[in-house]
């Protein structure tokens, strides 16, 4: 599909809406702190849309699926609108599939950016009080807990980053391979 400037800005304005609404699932999950001024951005930008789906998607558990049914629904808009302005018809199911592996990967693009910020944080600003870098760790510390199980510090030096830099790059070479 080429370049042209209709479906510019159509792919970057779906892809940094889905990417606030994925932002709103992760921070969910990691129970970031809600009064966070970056955590209350994100819930006022997709707070509209996601009213009625959070009356019709159940919860599982803390998990509010609604913002994840959102992003794919805005992967698959803007793969389809993408479609119809160079005046391609769409194979649906496909369209379907591939909204649905953008969502993954978006979320596993967020995960690996963050683990890179939270890194240089630890280095930079250890304890910073700015919103951005307290929702980055509170981001990013279930994940490395999670990878703290498997590599536990050794001498005071935390490893976890590198086997989460290590399983995103794995998964996200695997997706590839799906979208061909």
């Amino acid at each position: 599909m080429g370049q042209d400037p209709i479906t510019l800005i159509i792919r970057t304005l779906g892809e940094l809406y889905a990417f606030v609404v994925i932002m709103r699932f992760l921070l969910q999950i990691a129970r970031a702190d809600y009064y966070n001024p970056i955590s209350q951005a994100v819930v006022k930008l997709t707070s509209v849309p996601m009213a009625p789906l959070q009356k019709l998607v159940p919860r599982m558990g803390r998990f509010d699926l609604s913002a994840l049914i959102l992003a794919w629904g805005v992967k698959f808009a803007t793969l389809l609108l993408m479609f119809l302005v160079v005046d391609q018809i769409p194979n649906v199911v496909q369209l379907l599939i591939y909204a649905g592996i953008g969502v993954f990967d978006t979320i596993l693009t967020i995960m690996f950016w963050a683990v890179l910020a939270s890194v240089i944080i630890s280095w930079v600003a250890p304890g910073s009080y700015h919103p951005g870098p307290q929702l980055i760790q509170q981001l990013t510390e279930p994940l490395f807990a999670l990878a703290r199980k498997v590599i536990p510090p050794i001498g005071g030096l935390d490893l976890s980053p590198i086997l989460i830099f290590l399983v995103i790059q794995i998964v996200q070479s695997q997706l590839s391979r799906l979208v061909v």
